[in-house]
């Protein structure tokens, strides 16, 4: 089976991702940070995340090409790391 080509066309790949954190605000900002990304996906693609006690949880579910999978986590994980890192800067500034 050739995961890289068409073949995954028609099936449905499925990722659920859960960062923990110290307390509910660093979550809850971080999950702010990236629901917007909830609602600019192309058809084929869903994405939901929410912030569940401590934790951001991240539902991915995609009917398109696996590279298409592959990179919606990448970008949801560069897009948490972005949101992390300017948590910590805006910390150090109060």
């Amino acid at each position: 089976m050739n995961l890289l080509g068409n073949n995954w066309l028609g099936r449905k790949l499925e990722a659920e991702i859960i960062i923990s954190y110290d307390g509910v605000e660093s979550a809850k900002a971080v999950a702010e940070a990236v629901s917007p990304d909830n609602f600019k996906v192309p058809p084929g693609l869903s994405i939901k995340t929410e912030r569940k006690c401590n934790n951001v949880v991240t539902c991915i579910k995609c009917r398109r090409k696996f590279q298409t999978f592959i990179a919606t986590i990448d970008d949801l994980l560069f897009a948490i790391s972005l949101a992390e890192k300017t948590l910590k800067t805006a910390r150090k500034l109060e």
